[in-house]
């Protein structure tokens, strides 16, 4: 069987962002900007860099920004030229590059595995990549793009892991895994939990918000039951996938910011401000005078 490669990535974003309130009472979460960019446009960004051409949004009710945002500004553009801001100019205009942007809208808010749904008919028969946007990694290599690597040897379901401390993988999917002999950053699954209680967590890996999914999702999507929060988890839809195919883990090199909560926003920002060529100097210098 010939190897398949990840063309389409998809981004769920129909979420309400009530973690983030009151920001988000007309602005929609994944277009909260990270420094000068919103969230959003690093998850297109992360999944153009890990070889994909085509970028499916799922949207919800008022959040045509999003669109808007990937799509041209004749009166900005046209502003632009006549003052000369020849490099702001090509930057707004790069953005409409980036990918072929697609649309389509989660009429309700289901779940996750729901709006992974939505994708369906603009997938087709072929993997494909989901990204969340307020799950932000800071690496040499993109999350993603390590993860399409390993989906190079493997052309198996993949979900990004990363080790939690203590309580906290109550809060996430949890994969029940032991290494991978060939592969070490690679964990093979044989079972997943969805926000287990601290005492029945089968392991501290956590599922995080990249996944590679084989298009077998879908058959089940639609036959899945609803589980938690009367959702559509998608948690509970690859757990059924493990009865068809193998399943991995994939233990990521970089580092992860939960930007859809207000402290994880914070230090998302300040981390990737001092990081920038043309801001970190100064910011942290002005970060060494600050008396706290």
């Amino acid at each position: 069987m010939a190897s398949q490669r990840i063309r389409k990535a998809v981004i769920p974003a129909a979420g309400m962002g009530t973690r983030v309130l009151p920001a988000t009472k007309v602005m929609p979460k994944e277009m909260l900007p990270l420094v000068d960019k919103p969230l959003l446009q690093y998850s297109v960004e992360e999944a153009v860099a890990a070889g994909c051409d085509e970028v499916i949004l799922i949207t919800g009710r008022g959040k045509v920004t999003m669109e808007d945002h990937f799509d041209r500004a004749p009166e900005l553009e046209a502003s632009l030229e006549r003052r000369g801001r020849t490099d702001a100019l090509e930057l707004v205009r790069s953005i409409t590059s980036l990918a072929r942007i697609v649309a389509t809208r989660q009429s309700e808010p289901l779940g996750l595995g729901h709006a992974v749904l939505q994708a369906r008919d603009l997938i087709g028969d072929e993997p494909f990549a989901v990204l969340l946007p307020d799950d932000m990694v800071e690496g040499k290599v993109p999350c993603m793009k390590q993860m399409v690597e390993a989906f190079e040897l493997t052309q198996s379901t993949i979900l990004g892991s990363e080790v939690v401390e203590g309580d906290a993988i109550s809060q996430y999917g949890c994969l029940d895994c032991v290494p991978n002999a060939k592969y070490p950053r690679l964990l093979n699954v044989s079972d997943l939990v969805e926000k287990p209680q601290p005492d029945e967590a089968p392991s501290q890996n956590a599922i995080i918000g990249r996944y590679i999914l084989t298009p077998r999702i879908f058959d089940i999507l639609e036959k899945l039951e609803p589980g938690r929060g009367g959702e559509l988890q998608l948690t509970d839809a690859i757990k059924a996938l493990l009865q068809y195919e193998k399943v991995y883990g994939f233990s990521f090199e970089g580092t992860r910011y939960d930007a859809g909560d207000k402290f994880g926003f914070l230090k998302a920002t300040v981390e990737f401000a001092l990081k920038r060529e043309d801001l970190g100097p100064p910011f942290r210098e002005w970060l060494r005078k600050q008396t706290f």
